[in-house]
C-alpha cells in the first residue's frame, strides 16, 4: 500500500488528498478512478480503511446526476443476493462479467483502428465469435464453482435422530 495515495476523511465530511495537500470532492474521487489511480481512503478519527464506502458514494452520485447505469431491477437484485449463500459468488460473477465486458470494449476499439482496408463485417464476426466463446467459458466456469459448493446426490444430511439402518417391522 506504500504506492496507494491516501485520503483522509475527516469528521466534517471533508476529503482530504495527502499528495496534493488539498481538500477534494467525490468529483475528484471520480477522477482518480477514470485515471486508475490507487488510492485509499482513511477515516481520520478511527483509521479505518473506508474506501469502499466512498467509491459507493461516487456510484450513487454518478446514478442520481445522470443517465443510471444500473436499473431498479438490477439493483433490487444485488440486495437481494447479500446474506445469502451466492453472496461470494454474485460478487465474483459480477466482477468478472464486468472485466470481460471491459476487455472486449478495449478489444473492439483496437479492433477498429486496425480495420483501415479490412472487411469490418468479418471482423465484427471474427470478434462476436471469440466474445461468445470467452462468456461461454466465463459461464462453465461460474457454473464449475457453484456445483463444486453443492452437496452431491445422495449426501443430503439426514434428519436428527434418525438411524443409520431401517427400522424393523
Amino acid at each position: 500500500m506504500s504506492d496507494s495515495r491516501v485520503i483522509k476523511k475527516y469528521p466534517n465530511r471533508r476529503l482530504y488528498d495527502t499528495v496534493e495537500s488539498r481538500y477534494i470532492t467525490l468529483s475528484d474521487i471520480r477522477k482518480l478512478v477514470m485515471d486508475k489511480v490507487e488510492f485509499t481512503v482513511v477515516d481520520k478519527k478511527s483509521q479505518e480503511d473506508i474506501t469502499r464506502s466512498i467509491l459507493l458514494q461516487v456510484i450513487s452520485e454518478q446514478e442520481h446526476d445522470g443517465e443510471p447505469l444500473m436499473s431498479q431491477d438490477f439493483l433490487s437484485q444485488v440486495i437481494r443476493s447479500y446474506g445469502g449463500t451466492m453472496q461470494t459468488m454474485v460478487g465474483s460473477y459480477l466482477e468478472q462479467s464486468l472485466k470481460l465486458f471491459t476487455g472486449q470494449q478495449a478489444q473492439m476499439r483496437d479492433r477498429l483502428r486496425s480495420m483501415v482496408g479490412m472487411d469490418p463485417m468479418a471482423n465484427m464476426a471474427t470478434l462476436a465469435h471469440e466474445n461468445l466463446q470467452r462468456w461461454q467459458q466465463m459461464q462453465a466456469e461460474f457454473m464449475q464453482t457453484f456445483l463444486r459448493g453443492m452437496p452431491s446426490a445422495g449426501t443430503a444430511p439426514r434428519p436428527a435422530g434418525e438411524d443409520e439402518q431401517p427400522p424393523k417391522a
